[in-house]
């Protein structure tokens, strides 16, 4: 199996009203990659954003089935981290990197 890069493994972050919700209590989400590691997802984050994190907690989000214009589909699994960053950390991701 090859080795995810930093790059691949954090898709995104996502921004919602409970992901800010979250930031007071120094979280970030973020949409990873379907087969990242929680320690992969920590690797990345220290390496990209130049952070300390202290948890990192996944859930996967499965497809559900949507119709759109009469056909219906079934859309994806998504996989989100939730990071908690250090004491004293903080990430701006309303920047790009």
């Amino acid at each position: 199996m090859k080795k995810l890069s930093a790059y691949d493994v954090i898709v995104s972050p996502v921004i919602t009203e409970k992901a800010t919700l979250v930031s007071e209590a120094n979280q970030i989400i973020f949409n990873v990659a379907p087969r990242a590691t929680k320690t992969e997802i920590k690797a990345a984050v220290e390496q990209l954003f130049k952070v300390k994190v202290t948890a990192v907690n996944t859930l996967v989000r499965k497809g559900k089935l949507k119709a759109f214009r009469g056909r219906r589909a079934l859309q994806s699994d998504t996989k989100k981290a939730i990071v908690t960053l250090a004491e004293g950390q903080h990430i701006d991701i309303s920047t790009g990197l």
